[in-house]
């Protein structure tokens, strides 16, 4: 179908959902008459932001392209009647509106989704329902189990990320619609605006359960259910995806970053669609899944990610993502044999080369899962302490390292997988250097490299830890450390002790108990290159992005500033208890030396 030179646009289309309520929708379409695929995009943000928000595609280019475009405020957001719950409503009136969007006189019936972070998470969740005309997605930077992937990371609440998301992104709207009943509008704002602005103080108010920008309020639906229902499977049951993926039919672009707070479940979402993918005769899930991970963080897919420069391959314009995303859909929604069904599944981008990749698979079948494994002399504190990383096992009788978590004076948050306030929580690759000069981060450092040291993979840390205190979290964090000392920082994780068996098995600590912890620290793609040393931080907080743990084994929420106790923690490495990185090595021509198992 030829290009069309003009383009019609209709604000404000009443969609009607099975209850009555009505969703409003912006149509993009060609002027030519005849009948296009639709491609939808169901946002809280507001619809007339269908270009700038991230994954968004350009409408304009999109329809030249011969597509129409849906952009529609999900239910209780801006335009659209109804009260908006998060996530709740989304997985049906998605079905309603593409099935809206296919019966229309303009479509061909064929519909495909798009978008990022929740308005990825939307299309996951209308592809749960199995809309008969949803032909093919492109969820970008989105999660897989709202639950493990939003707010509790390794057990622990970000707390952060969906405080800032709660007062930015959602409270401001929240407001406005509720201007009419509202006597004291113009002094609710101002509080509003002071919150947003003074978010990081706040950050540190307790307890939790009486947070106090929501306190009393209606600005964040859902914030104070979600702390009181942490151990609750039934209640995060209706929002996880990744155990729902055999019901699942629709072909999916997946796309994350490196940087990105979703890119585990970036990676879950594209690896449990390739194994268990539901299947039907018309669609081809498990076949049609690709991913392409770049060294984005949550945010606008630039070669500049948080204060480090990529180059200018990496950036979202460079690659024309766009275009790929079209190049897909016109191969499931039109049906053109443009070869996207013959392409290597997974591409990357490869940090320390900044080059592009294409792998057969994930993780890459040729990677090695290789222990680098923790030894000190018992001093590993700070980064001038005695703390080194190795492929040799450690020995029968070594001393362990101690240090004091504090929950008053928390690990600063610098850089990492965040979201959703570039004022307290840039995310990104930053310099550790100063996290790593406290004395309650411990830092082991292998040898400068002579060879370059390809990582891609997934990553986990084995930690044999003992603490002082019945409740309490573990933190690690990879490093490359340049020649000059600038160590910028990878991929990080975290463990909070009661759940190191799994959110529904919460168990306290026992006095004096050495117990392992599995710190999941997703994924990365890397080379170390010559000079450069590979860096592990283990430590105890990551404050604000996690909530401080305060050390009392007392339900979440419910702790106050005075509650707060300090903790000893000891971090063992010996012949018994081996502390150790599980690193996928990939090897260039010569075989990998040291320790290898299978990823666990």
């Amino acid at each position: 179908m030829p290009e069309s030179s003009e383009m019609l646009v209709q604000a404000n289309v009443p969609i009607p959902m099975r209850d009555g309520v009505r969703l409003y929708a912006d149509v993009y379409r060609p002027v030519a008459p005849g009948r296009y695929p639709v491609l939808l995009m169901r946002t809280p943000y507001g619809k007339s932001l269908v270009a700038s928000i991230a994954g968004a595609l350009d409408p304009v280019r999109a329809t030249r392209a011969g597509y129409v475009i849906v952009a529609q405020d999900t239910r209780g957001r801006f335009t659209s009647e109804g009260d908006f719950t998060p996530w709740i409503y989304e997985g049906r009136d998605g079905y309603d509106t593409i099935e809206w969007c296919a019966a229309q006189s303009w479509s061909t019936g064929a519909v495909g989704t798009y978008g990022g972070s929740y308005v990825g998470f939307v299309q996951w969740l209308a592809a749960r329902e199995r809309p008969p005309h949803l032909k093919a997605m492109v969820p970008l930077l989105t999660f897989a189990d709202l639950r493990t992937d939003l707010w509790y990371v390794g057990g622990a609440l970000a707390l952060g990320v969906v405080a800032s998301w709660y007062l930015g992104a959602v409270a401001p709207d929240r407001l406005m619609r509720e201007r009419p009943a509202r006597e004291r509008y113009a002094a609710d704002l101002e509080r509003l605006l002071d919150d947003i602005d003074r978010l990081g103080p706040l950050l540190r108010q307790l307890p939790l359960a009486e947070f106090h920008p929501f306190a009393g309020d209606s600005l964040a639906p859902g914030f104070f259910d979600v702390i009181a229902h942490a151990e609750d499977p039934a209640f995060w049951a209706p929002t996880d995806i990744a155990a729902h993926h055999d019901e699942i039919t629709v072909p999916a672009l997946n796309v994350g970053g490196w940087y990105d707070i979703f890119l585990g479940a970036t990676i879950r979402n594209y690896v449990g669609m390739r194994q268990r993918g539901g299947q039907s005769q018309e669609q081809e899930a498990r076949a049609g899944q690709r991913l392409l991970i770049g060294p984005w963080d949550h945010g606008p897919l630039t070669n500049v990610v948080g204060e480090h420069d990529f180059g200018i391959r990496s950036a979202r314009l460079m690659i024309d993502l766009d275009g790929i995303m079209l190049r897909w859909f016109d191969y499931w929604l039109k049906g053109e044999a443009n070869g996207v069904d013959a392409e290597p599944p997974v591409r990357l981008f490869v940090m320390g080369e900044n080059r592009w990749r294409t792998e057969s698979d994930w993780p890459p079948a040729r990677a090695r899962m290789t222990r680098y494994y923790l030894h000190s002399g018992g001093r590993a504190n700070t980064l001038r302490g005695d703390g080194q990383l190795s492929t040799e096992p450690p020995g029968a009788t070594v001393p362990p390292d101690h240090y004091l978590y504090d929950p008053h004076d928390p690990v600063p948050t610098r850089g990492g997988p965040l979201c959703c306030s570039r004022a307290i929580l840039p995310g990104g690759a930053y310099d550790q250097r100063p996290i790593e000069e406290r004395a309650d981060v411990l830092v082991y450092s292998a040898p400068p490299l002579d060879t370059p040291v390809e990582v891609t993979g997934p990553i986990t840390v084995h930690l044999w830890a003992q603490s002082s205190a019945p409740d309490t979290d573990f933190t690690a964090k990879l490093v490359d450390v340049g020649p000059c000392g600038y160590a910028r920082n990878l991929v990080d994780g975290v463990i909070r002790a009661r759940y190191r068996r799994g959110l529904d098995r919460p168990k306290l600590l026992e006095p004096g108990e050495v117990a392992e912890y599995t710190i999941d620290l997703w994924a990365t793609s890397n080379v170390f290159q010559p000079g450069h040393r590979i860096r592990l931080e283990i430590s105890s907080s990551n404050f604000p992005r996690i909530d401080r743990n305060p050390n009392t084994g007392h339900p979440l929420g419910t702790d106050r500033e005075a509650d707060l106790r300090p903790a000893m923690q000891t971090i063992y490495h010996d012949a018994a208890r081996p502390s150790h990185v599980v690193l996928p090595i990939v090897p260039s021509g010569a075989e990998v030396t040291g320790t290898t198992d299978e990823h666990r």
